[in-house]
């Protein structure tokens, strides 16, 4: 048997097996291919999917209602109005079907002009246990504060009362919600909010929802270090919700929250996530 007869034998074979076309391309196109090794799949199908990321959720808004609960207890004539300050997105809203648009136009970064184009669809759903959480705040006379950064030009404010107000949270209106369109930084508004009352809680997804000091660029150690120094402070005075999607976690990896989709990018994705690595030899 000729050299090329045995090639052309071993081609149809692998077409009829299903591991290769018949023509000698590969089996899959470019996009599949890209589809398929999209870094997102594990992070998303595990936020749309997980019963464990949906009980994080009930557990964050519980920890919060036990802190509410208890100023509540102490709470004197006299003292200033209890507010609980939150972010928006993924904290007391989804964001679910966004991220699996992303996905399924085989994109594997966050895009702004997409996320601009569905964030005016009310797509959004609450986050398990957030309407029970806030309509509890609600009942007991206990305000909610709603701090996001968002920039959809002028109509930001008015999209995000929209999105809040779709799920039926309480304290939707311009004094209770607040929308950052040219700055991450959370605190100045915080801080406005706790001349006037007394904050029970703070809830985010982002470290940066808590306190400006945790927006690190470019350094992933001095970000951890940041929050070790505050760590008596998690399920105390700040309740994390869990989000492997964006978030300032990114800002510390590439230097900014919504870097680019490039090759470059995917390669410092890949020396993150195997900074500790074991090589693989088993010892005798």
């Amino acid at each position: 048997m000729t050299m090329q007869s045995l090639l052309s034998r071993l081609v149809l074979t692998g077409a009829m097996i299903g591991l290769i076309p018949a023509n000698g391309a590969h089996a899959q196109s470019d996009s599949a291919l890209a589809q398929q090794a999209n870094p997102l799949l594990y992070a998303l199908a595990w936020k749309q999917t997980s019963a464990e990321y949906r009980a994080l959720y009930h557990q964050g808004f519980n920890i919060a209602r036990l802190h509410v609960q208890n100023a509540l207890a102490q709470q004197q004539p006299g003292d200033k109005p209890l507010a609980v300050i939150t972010d928006v997105d993924d904290t007391v809203l989804h964001v679910l079907s966004y991220w699996g648009h992303l996905v399924n136009s085989n994109k594997d970064f966050f895009e702004d002009p997409v996320w601009d184009q569905w964030i005016g669809l009310n797509l959004m759903s609450a986050a398990p246990g957030a309407l029970e959480f806030l309509q509890f705040c609600e009942t007991n006379n206990v305000e909610v504060f709603y701090v996001t950064s968002r920039d959809q030009g002028e109509p930001t404010l008015s999209i995000a009362l929209s999105n809040l107000q779709s799920v039926g949270a309480p304290f939707v209106d311009e004094e209770h919600v607040t929308v950052l369109r040219e700055s991450s930084n959370k605190e100045i508004r915080q801080n406005e909010i706790m001349q006037s009352h007394n904050v029970v809680v703070m809830l985010g997804d982002n470290l940066n929802d808590f306190r400006r000091k945790y927006y690190i660029r470019g350094d992933i150690d001095g970000r951890i270090a940041a929050m070790e120094e505050d760590k008596h402070l998690f399920g105390m005075q700040y309740v994390m919700f869990p989000n492997p999607t964006d978030g300032h976690w990114l800002a510390a990896i590439f230097g900014e929250s919504e870097p680019p989709a490039s090759a470059e990018n995917r390669e410092i994705l890949r020396q993150a996530a195997t900074r500790s690595a074991w090589d693989g030899e088993v010892q005798p």
